[in-house]
């Protein structure tokens, strides 16, 4: 089956996404005794980043209990900033097939821009919401990785230290000729949101969002499975768990170490360890998770909702 068809006016990339997390997944676990693994796959992003790039170097603190997060939009719809695939999001007013594939960049590249344009400027007017300030607050108690499969910086901005993004960053712009080059990527200050159309890279192609498109390879997977497969436990906040290969990552973690799942609607989990349902928003969610974790591993809740306020 081809990597790349169309239904409905829809990328259906589930079967090929499949295929490839199978693929990535027998190479980590061939890979996991020889050392943290580099990025695998390879394709239109261009090169796999190497280590220094790799937010998992930061130092260790062996005595805290490793917390991996694996976000999604509903931990930023509370920010007001609009997610995709909801009723409402962005795939019903732009085509994704126009705006989020290689294809819509070499049919339209100035539409494309456009569109991220947009999206910067709602992005500088949300704010971290509860939810992500308390992922950030709960680096007082354990070592925090998050693995998001969000483009905005609301991590960052709620003060969370090490950050995965799994589909690139939006206040980023890179070449379009090879987006993974570092020396051709560029962070966009909030009082330069806006790309000019046929504004070009240091190695002269057009710049382009540095975003993970519908058919490209996901840079950044290796080192989620990096987290994943360290984590002594696992939440995922705001995430169907329908978008492959990140959805694959709680299967992962470690048999037994225990799995939480917050997000208001239904999400099938497919795991080898616990799964506790956390059926709730995200800011509210999280506050709840924090309690059941201050049971569980005796601090006090309080303190860390005080922080996050």
């Amino acid at each position: 089956m081809p990597c790349r068809q169309i239904k409905a006016q829809k990328y259906n990339y589930f079967s090929c996404a499949k295929h490839l997390e199978l693929l990535f997944f027998h190479n980590f676990a061939a890979q996991r005794d020889h050392g943290p693994p580099t990025a695998t796959l390879r394709g239109s992003r261009g090169q796999a980043r190497g280590p220094s790039s790799n937010p998992l170097k930061r130092q260790t603190l062996p005595e805290m209990k490793r917390l991996v997060f694996l976000t999604g939009a509903g931990i930023s719809a509370e920010s007001g900033f609009s997610t995709f695939r909801d009723a409402g999001g962005l795939w019903e007013q732009y085509p994704v097939e126009k705006v989020a594939t290689p294809e819509g960049w070499q049919a339209d590249p100035n539409l494309v821009t456009d569109f991220y344009n947009g999206l910067r400027r709602q992005l500088v007017e949300a704010r971290p919401n509860l939810g992500h300030r308390l992922v950030a607050a709960l680096e007082s108690h354990y070592d925090v990785t998050v693995v998001t499969q969000n483009v905005d910086d609301l991590h960052e901005r709620a003060g969370s230290t090490r950050v995965v993004h799994l589909h690139g960053e939006l206040m980023k712009v890179c070449s379009s000729r090879d987006p993974d080059d570092p020396r051709y990527r560029l962070t966009l200050p909030p009082d330069r949101l806006e790309v000019a159309h046929g504004e070009r890279a240091a190695d002269g192609s057009l710049l382009r969002p540095w975003i993970v498109w519908f058919g490209e390879a996901v840079p950044n997977l290796s080192q989620g499975a990096e987290a994943a497969s360290r984590a002594d436990v696992f939440v995922v906040v705001g995430s169907s768990l329908n978008v492959y290969p990140a959805a694959g990552l709680v299967r992962y973690v470690p048999a037994g170490r225990p799995v939480y799942v917050v997000d208001p609607k239904p999400v099938r989990v497919s795991a080898s360890s616990p799964v506790s349902v956390i059926q709730q928003v995200a800011t509210q969610g999280m506050a709840t998770l924090v309690r059941r974790l201050a049971e569980a591993d005796g601090f006090d809740p309080d303190e860390v909702l005080a922080q996050a306020r």
